[in-house]
């Protein structure tokens, strides 16, 4: 005679798991602007002519943003970082940033950037509204 079945489902999880910086500590997930994973960090540098070279013209310490100018084609670009270290920069930092793998250099410090719509962008579409 067999036994029924009393396999239970796992548990729904109910909250959003919580980046440990959102305490004032280090980066506990690899997402989107937070800690920069090893592989990232290696399929950027594996991919040299994908950088762009950019200059800093905007820093929003307090919502993490950075703005930045490309060099070659003056395109507007924002970021969005978790790490404190980004916040330190200043406009007319010359940087390069990896649009592919979403890596943000500055000399010779790497982070991971979550690129977020340029500015004028985002005004432009609340007008559209």
């Amino acid at each position: 005679m067999s036994t029924p079945d009393s396999h239970r489902p796992p548990a729904p999880v109910r909250e959003q798991p919580a980046c440990l910086c959102a305490f004032g500590h280090a980066c506990s997930t690899v997402a989107p602007g937070h800690a920069l994973h090893l592989i990232q960090a290696r399929l950027a540098s594996a991919t040299p002519l994908e950088w762009t070279d950019a200059i800093v013209t905007r820093v929003g310490a307090e919502e993490g943003t950075v703005q930045l100018r490309a060099v070659a084609d003056g395109a507007q670009l924002r970021v969005w970082s978790a790490a404190s270290g980004l916040r330190r920069v200043e406009p007319g930092t010359p940087v390069a940033v990896h649009r592919r793998y979403h890596v943000l250099a500055v000399g010779p410090r790497r982070f991971n950037v979550a690129p977020l719509p340029a500015a004028s962008d985002a005004r432009a579409s609340v007008g559209r509204s």
